[in-house]
């Protein structure tokens, strides 16, 4: 059964996207289908796959306001070998045009309900603010995966994010939880940055991925040539360290789905 992921933090330039785009490709490569959904009008995660937002005919927009076909709209043809819904500027509108609807809350997880079971993994890249279209990425996710930068701004970020994800939970999706926390951008010669991320660590657990993804001029310049850094430069740090998030959750995945089956 496809698990669906929502890459978020209302705080911006933290990695949402670079995880997003990175992650998939790295599980991709691992022969897991993978489908990614980008739900931020800067369409970033789009670009990043290798498809020019400006061109591409159907995006996040005519799923979740114009209700075209899921195979009208998915691209299956991106440089990080998973499909992608393309977002650009058109997903700007569909905040307003969803108050149109009736339950607009659940638009994206009806949706994904007759694909789901087709991927086995599913991440919505969703924008730095909570509106409608996170609203919508939190309802119709299993779980959130949270990428933090180690300083003390984020973990002000991180306790308002988990106050949105429980009040989500309780108003339109009960099975809603924290899949991980990802600490990005990390520098270990940073004392501030340990120091945070032991209190990550100390305050969540297990629920802090052992990877870090490291400072990595790859992965900053992998975008601009419109592809995940393990197919722009597989030797770097940066894909190394996606390579071995890849690997983490497909290892607690498995440890979950025998725990349920126990």
């Amino acid at each position: 059964m496809g698990k669906v992921i929502a890459v978020a933090n209302q705080k911006g330039g933290v990695g949402k996207t670079t995880t997003c785009v990175n992650l998939a490709a790295s599980l991709a490569a691992t022969k897991r289908r993978v489908l990614v959904i980008d739900l931020d009008p800067q369409g970033n995660a789009t670009m990043g796959s290798g498809v020019d937002k400006y061109q591409v005919e159907n995006t996040a927009y005519e799923l979740l306001v114009e209700e075209k076909p899921f195979a009208d709209v998915v691209i299956q043809d991106t440089t990080g070998k998973y499909d992608l819904i393309a977002g650009n500027g058109d997903v700007t509108a569909v905040e307003i045009k969803l108050m149109e609807f009736f339950a607009r809350e659940v638009r994206l997880r009806n949706a994904l309900a007759p694909i789901k079971d087709d991927y086995d993994f599913i991440f919505i890249d969703c924008p730095p603010s909570l509106n409608m279209l996170t609203v919508n990425a939190m309802s119709a996710a299993d779980s959130v995966l949270v990428p933090m930068q180690c300083e003390y701004y984020a973990l002000e970020g991180l306790t308002a994010l988990i106050d949105t994800i429980t009040k989500l939970a309780a108003m339109v999706n009960p099975g809603l939880g924290i899949e991980g926390i990802l600490r990005t951008m990390y520098d270990p010669r940073n004392r501030l940055a340990n120091d945070v991320s032991d209190q990550l660590k100390q305050h969540f657990g297990d629920k802090v991925y052992r990877t870090v993804i490291p400072r990595n001029i790859r992965l900053a310049e992998a975008p601009s040539f419109g592809a995940p850094a393990m197919y722009y430069d597989k030797s770097s740090a940066g894909a190394k360290a996606y390579l071995a998030l890849a690997g983490e959750i497909i290892r607690r995945s498995e440890q979950q789905t025998q725990a349920k089956l126990a």
